[in-house]
């Protein structure tokens, strides 16, 4: 299976695991549906088709009821917008943080998750640094180094790093699309930014 990514190029995931994400219902071609296609792949393409997802939203709203999650889904295509916009001009975001496991590095992300793939998903905060993801919660610590990371995939709220070999280095579970999408498009950003400092 390929998971498509912002730069254009498609991301092998593992098999094992966006197949269970994903589940075995059947996809309706419903409206709502192909809405959220859509929305993916502004998340991954660009901020041309923002504009029509609003206003296909607010036709929706008329007859599909409840769409609490899908405007969930705009405010997080409008935090994504935000910071790629900070990252084009130069400034990778800043957070203040005092966690003791990353020392001195400067923070550029920080957000509750849980790790995903654990039985008790441990919940916790991901915080992410120039040479590193790390997974602080549930008595533990884990930390992702971005040179040992090959590719970076997002399926709904759920982002993977994986390593060279397919396996799979974090799979970390955000309570918010928001989240979810501005950490993945962060890894990327930094994962890269560390390959051509090397």
């Amino acid at each position: 299976m390929k998971v498509p990514r912002r730069d254009g190029f498609a991301t092998r995931a593992p098999m094992n695991l966006f197949g269970w994400l994903k589940g075995s219902s059947r996809r309706d071609t419903s409206a709502l549906d192909e809405w959220r296609v859509s929305w993916s792949s502004a998340v991954e393409g660009g901020d041309s088709l923002d504009a029509g997802l609003r206003q296909q939203l607010d036709t929706l709203a008329s007859s599909e009821g409840d769409l609490e999650i899908e405007l969930e889904m705009l405010d997080g295509l409008d935090q994504l917008r935000a910071v790629q916009q900070a990252v084009a001009a130069g400034t990778m975001p800043s957070v203040e943080t005092h966690h003791r496991v990353i020392g001195r590095e400067a923070c550029h992300f920080s957000a509750p998750s849980s790790l995903a793939t654990e039985q008790a998903q441990a919940s916790g905060r991901v915080l992410l640094t120039g040479t590193r993801a790390v997974f602080v919660g549930g008595g533990r610590t884990s930390a992702t180094a971005w040179h040992a990371v090959h590719d970076i995939g997002r399926l709904e709220r759920d982002v993977l790093l994986v390593r060279p070999d397919r396996s799979v280095a974090a799979h970390l579970r955000f309570n918010t699309y928001g989240d979810a999408v501005v950490c993945a498009f962060l890894s990327r950003q930094l994962k890269g930014s560390r390959r051509s400092s090397l």
